[in-house]
């Protein structure tokens, strides 16, 4: 994350209220019931941000399911061929226009 510039550690403004994080752990189990791989995920609690306080608002670009029905009666009239896909690496490849603080963790200080 440091390479991709995804922080700067700046002092807290004293009219901000930051937001907190914490970690998040996961492992993968294989099929011989042995740990393949370990996952950390560093997470913001955006659950305590307020409305209209911390933020006016937000957008998640998704689709109407009313929209995806459309479109796969439009590609099986048509016969086309149809992908899926997931991005998952969006959100750290994304650019905010806004300032965001968050809690330094205390690992970190």
């Amino acid at each position: 994350m440091s390479s991709n510039q995804v922080w700067t550690l700046v002092d807290r403004p004293k009219s901000v209220r930051p937001v907190g994080c914490k970690w998040v752990y996961k492992r993968k189990i294989g099929a011989d019931g042995e740990v393949t791989t370990f996952n950390a995920r560093l997470v913001a609690k955006g659950y305590t941000q307020r409305p209209g306080v911390d933020f006016e608002e937000t957008f998640s670009p998704v689709a109407m399911a009313k929209s995806i029905w459309i479109i796969l009666a439009i590609a099986a009239w048509y016969d086309y061929e149809i992908w899926q896909m997931d991005v998952k690496m969006a959100f750290l490849n994304g650019f905010v226009e806004e300032e965001i603080y968050m809690d330094q963790l205390e690992d970190l200080r």
